[in-house]
């Protein structure tokens, strides 16, 4: 996923982020303080926590929590304690750049999880990178992320820090068209998008594929996020004799789109991406989201054995927030850049660098060395910082929950 709204940003903010001083923690220089409990590092979280998408984002925020709790527990890495510093971006490339930069501010931040949105990741992967410092987002999907924006024909890793623990469009968009086309028998599709990076960028690719597979493309259009009313595109929908509808974008307006399309009479189900696989969708829609469908990263996380303790814990918290969509996700992002410290910690005679820079910037080698079964699966990453993971799943909403109907392996 992600992409909320896209804005030309000219400058970055370099004011100076409140630095954690608490016990045990590095101080402003750098050094470390002498503490029996030992030294407390953080993870930096960055996702849209209040507002529209906060219900994926929440479950992000708490994947880390739990993998940091056991972490502590576990001690994954002996004499090194791990806490959370969860920041806000309300899905606004504006603010994940404030984020970023607040977190790179922080002397006690070792790396990253986040953040949701691919827009909010395109205006913080550059403040990340300046800083050496690991960034791996959960639920980015956009490919310029990882290989550029000539991704298509000539691909080049733009920022070496940037990783993800979810696959990307270009296998989601087409996963997506092969099961409407082969799978639902789908034939002719309206496809509309709502002109973001994530939904415009899904939206092709699921256009492209469909129509390669023999699928006929009975419209386009778009929308813009924050409207209300659809109801000169579902009189488009419905003109078109289309038997199907991609919508590329988030689940604020395809619960309202699926929900007017249904109330005109027009039964045909909306397929879209990871940006409605939520509760939310559901709950918003009522009845009419029945029959629609969504694509998400990975194999469904109440099914994995290995994440069995995870949805426990999760559960027994009572965490807010949905941990389906990329709660799994986040634990293992988390946990990559626990064990990055501990691999640096060994390779320097049981010593962290006690230089920060130095510190982060050896833990971001690591990361790119990440070869760990993680409660989702392998994690790994290739050398463009991208998952090894290509599984995906197709949910369907049936008798008001969303329910696998596909897991597979996406080629492309």
């Amino acid at each position: 996923m992600r992409q909320r709204s896209l804005v030309i940003l000219t400058s970055v903010l370099t004011t100076g982020a409140l630095t954690l001083t608490a016990c045990g923690s590095r101080d402003d220089s750098g050094s470390k303080s002498d503490s029996d409990s030992g030294t407390t590092f953080t993870i930096g979280v960055d996702a849209p926590l209040s507002g529209e998408n906060s219900t994926t984002g929440l479950g992000i925020q708490y994947g880390v929590q739990v993998a940091v709790d056991d972490a502590n527990k576990n001690n994954w890495v002996p004499g090194v304690k791990f806490k959370v510093k969860a920041l806000d971006d309300k899905a606004q490339p504006a603010t994940g750049q404030q984020n970023a930069t607040a977190l790179v501010g922080d002397k006690t931040v070792l790396g990253a999880v986040g953040p949701l949105n691919s827009g909010v990741a395109q205006s913080m992967q550059q403040v990340f990178n300046s800083a050496n410092m690991a960034e791996i987002s959960p639920s980015n999907t956009n490919p310029e992320l990882t290989m550029g924006k000539n991704w298509q024909t000539d691909k080049k890793r733009p920022y070496k820090s940037y990783f993800r623990t979810a696959t990307t469009d270009a296998l989601q968009g087409s996963f997506a068209a092969d099961y409407a086309y082969n799978g639902l028998k789908k034939k002719k599709a309206f496809v509309v998008d709502d002109k973001q990076t994530y939904g415009a960028g899904l939206a092709k690719i699921f256009n492209k594929k469909f129509a390669e597979l023999g699928g006929k493309i009975a419209g386009t259009d778009h929308v813009n996020t924050g409207d209300k009313d659809f109801g000169s595109l579902v009189t488009k929908i419905k003109n078109s004799g289309a038997d199907l509808l991609y919508y590329g974008g988030q689940y604020d307006e395809s619960s309202l789109i699926t929900k007017q399309l249904k109330d005109a009479g027009v039964k045909i189900p909306l397929f879209g991406g990871d940006g409605m696989f939520a509760t939310t969708y559901i709950e918003t829609a009522g009845k009419a989201s029945e029959g629609d469908l969504a694509t998400s990263v990975g194999v469904p996380v109440d099914t994995l054995p290995a994440a069995k303790q995870f949805v426990e814990t999760y559960k027994a918290k009572g965490y807010k927030g949905d941990y389906g969509a990329y709660g799994g996700y986040s634990y293992d992002a988390a946990s990559a850049i626990i064990k990055a410290v501990k691999a640096v910690k060994d390779a320097n005679g049981d010593k962290l660098p006690s230089d920060i820079n130095d510190l982060r910037s050896k833990i971001v080698d690591e990361v790119q060395k990440s070869d760990f079964q993680g409660i989702t699966g392998k994690v790994s990453f290739d050398e463009y910082g991208d998952t090894g993971n290509k599984q995906l799943t197709v949910y369907q909403v049936k008798d008001g929950a969303w329910k696998a109907v596909k897991t597979g392996t996406a080629t492309g």
